[in-house]
C-alpha cells in the first residue's frame, strides 16, 4: 500500500471517530467527548490544509552577469480566497556592505521566525552565508519546535544563492536560478529560457519570468516586490560617477 493509501485510510478512520465522538458529545453533553471530536477534526483537516501556504506564492532569484535579482509576488491566499494582494515576501537583511536578499514561501509567522533565526546564524558566522544556512537547516531539522514550521527560504548574496528547507536541504543551483512556491516551476522554466538572451539584465529576466508565472498560477499575482544586488562593475561605475560629481 502506498503512503497516500495509508494517509487516506487514516483520514477516513478519524472522520468516523470524529462523527461518533461528536454524536456522544451531543447526547451526553460531555465536554471531553467534544474536545476529542475537535482534535479529530483538526487531524482530519491537516492533510488538506498542510502545505497550503507553501503553494500560495512565487519567489524567483536570478543571478546573471554579476547581478542578483529577487522578485516575489504579493498575493496571500487562504483556500480559494485571496486574503491580501500586496504582501511583502522579499526582504533585505545583512549590512550595506554585505547585503543578503531573502524570500519565503509558507506560513507567514513561520517564515518570519525562520528569518530571525537566519539573522542570528549570520551574526554568529559573519561573511559565511552557506555555513549560516547549513547551521539553520540543522537546527530546523533537529529542533522539536522548529520542525513544525512550514516554510521554504530563498537566500542570496553577491556570491551564492541557496534554497533552505525544513528537510535539512541547503541547495545551490547550478545555473544561478532559484524559484520556490506554487508558480516556481513556471518562473524557473521562463528564466532558464531567457537567461541566454542578449541585452537582458538579471532583473529584466526576473520580471519577465514572474509575469509569465503570474499569468499561469492562480496563487500568484502581478504585485511584485523587487530587490537587487548590483554587479561589482556597476557599483564601481556608480562610485566613480559620484566622485566626479563631488569634484565638480
Amino acid at each position: 500500500t502506498t503512503g497516500f493509501g495509508h494517509s487516506h485510510q487514516r483520514s477516513r478512520v478519524f472522520t468516523l471517530i470524529s462523527s461518533s465522538a461528536m454524536l456522544r458529545a451531543i447526547v451526553s453533553g460531555s465536554r471531553g467527548a467534544a474536545r476529542f471530536a475537535a482534535r479529530a477534526r483538526l487531524y482530519t483537516n491537516h492533510g488538506a490544509e498542510s502545505g497550503s501556504g507553501m503553494r500560495a506564492t512565487t519567489i524567483l532569484c536570478v543571478r546573471h552577469e554579476g547581478e542578483v535579482a529577487v522578485v516575489g509576488d504579493g498575493q496571500v491566499s487562504m483556500g480559494s480566497q485571496v486574503m491580501k494582494p500586496n504582501a511583502v515576501k522579499v526582504r533585505r537583511i545583512g549590512t550595506d556592505d554585505e547585503p543578503i536578499l531573502t524570500g519565503f514561501a509558507g506560513a507567514t509567522a513561520d517564515c518570519f521566525t525562520l528569518r530571525e533565526r537566519l539573522e542570528r546564524k549570520i551574526e554568529e558566522h559573519p561573511g559565511q552565508l552557506t555555513r549560516a544556512c547549513v547551521e539553520l537547516a540543522k537546527n530546523w531539522r533537529m529542533d522539536k519546535y522548529l520542525r513544525r514550521l512550514d516554510a521554504v527560504l530563498l537566500v542570496a548574496n553577491k556570491d551564492v544563492s541557496l534554497t533552505v528547507t525544513g528537510n535539512g536541504d541547503v541547495i545551490e543551483p547550478h545555473d544561478g536560478i532559484i524559484a520556490i512556491g506554487s508558480g516556481g516551476s513556471f518562473a524557473l522554466a521562463a528564466a532558464r529560457a531567457l537567461i541566454d538572451q542578449p541585452g537582458l539584465s538579471a532583473m529584466d529576466i526576473a520580471r519577465k519570468s514572474m509575469n509569465i508565472a503570474a499569468d499561469m498560477c492562480v496563487y500568484t499575482n502581478h504585485n511584485f516586490v523587487e530587490d537587487t544586488i548590483p554587479s561589482e562593475s556597476a557599483t564601481k561605475i556608480d562610485d566613480d560617477a559620484d566622485g566626479d560629481k563631488e569634484s565638480d
